[in-house]
């Protein structure tokens, strides 16, 4: 067991136990697989429960993802599709949510719980504060409630800001730049986020940097890679091969909802690989390699 938990990546992703028979015992996530993973057999002292099913592992699988909101994201949609014995709950706790875009009468960006209506939405994102912290930072640089014609209330906060009507399209056009997850827009706005947190952190208001530092990191949460729901209800089948070991990742109604794997010979899976969608060719050639590293 000890040599498997080496194997794990020092990266995000989930993990799965299971018994002697096969049977799936629990399903988490972790920022840091290996550590994470490792800290079942130093740090239950206190978790009587965990202990008796740490007991009972006789295997670990890994799926290794390229953020922390991916690793999130595909917890919960495993645990809404099948919740193992010793998880206490089909899903994670975070609001599944979305940023929707309205440029008419009332322009800003606004939470939604659910896609309504013809606006633009964006998402989904987990985590209702997150998301209305990234906001915050979004309407921090790009203040596009201040736009609004014929209001005169936001005209004067527009004065303070330099900005006005005229200036509502250059900044909704930069606002879907960042939450499409243009490299440039985001960098930009982070890097204005940035030095807006250290001006006011040398000026002492260290309460108005930490807000902005939330929003920061709030920012980086909702911009990561992430590729296992979406706002679509599309259909894929993903598979990755490696070393005799074939996983299967099936995406249904815009999530990726389970995750196999199981010995193959590389002609049989040759096909199913090949007809994997180019955006998870990577991720699933990658797992798959893990796969079989774990069962090495």
């Amino acid at each position: 067991m000890k040599a498997q938990v080496r194997r794990l990546p020092l990266g995000p992703g989930v993990y799965r136990f299971r018994d002697e028979a096969g049977k799936v015992l629990y399903i988490g996530r972790a920022r840091n697989l290996r550590r994470r993973v490792q800290s079942y057999w130093t740090h239950l002292g206190d978790r009587p429960r965990l202990a008796r099913m740490v007991r009972r592992i006789a295997r670990v699988e890994g799926v290794w993802c390229d953020s922390e909101h991916e690793a999130a994201f595909l917890e919960r949609n495993l645990l809404e599709h099948s919740k193992p014995r010793w998880n206490r709950t089909e899903g994670g706790a975070e609001v599944v949510g979305y940023i929707r875009l309205d440029n008419g009468s009332k322009p800003g960006l606004r939470f939604e719980h659910l896609v309504t209506g013809t606006a633009a939405h964006f998402g989904p994102y987990l985590g209702g504060l997150r998301i209305r912290q990234a906001i915050s930072g979004l309407h921090r640089v790009l203040p596009l409630q201040y736009t609004v014609e014929g209001d005169a209330s936001a005209r004067e906060f527009g004065q303070l800001f330099g900005i006005g009507p005229g200036d509502r399209d250059t900044l909704t056009r930069t606002a879907i730049a960042v939450l499409e997850r243009d490299p440039d827009a985001v960098t930009a706005l982070r890097d204005e986020l940035v030095r807006r947190r250290d001006r006011a952190a040398g000026e002492l208001r260290f309460e108005f940097a930490a807000k902005v530092q939330d929003e920061l990191a709030a920012l980086e949460w909702i911009v990561a890679e992430q590729k296992v729901a979406w706002l679509d209800p599309r259909d894929a089948d993903v598979y990755g091969w490696a070393d005799g070991v074939l996983v299967h990742f099936q995406v249904r109604a815009g999530r990726m909802c389970t995750w196999t794997q199981r010995a193959t010979s590389e002609a049989t899976a040759r096909a199913r690989v090949a007809a994997t969608p180019p955006l998870w060719q990577l991720f699933a050639q990658r797992n798959a390699e893990l796969a079989a590293r774990l069962l090495a």
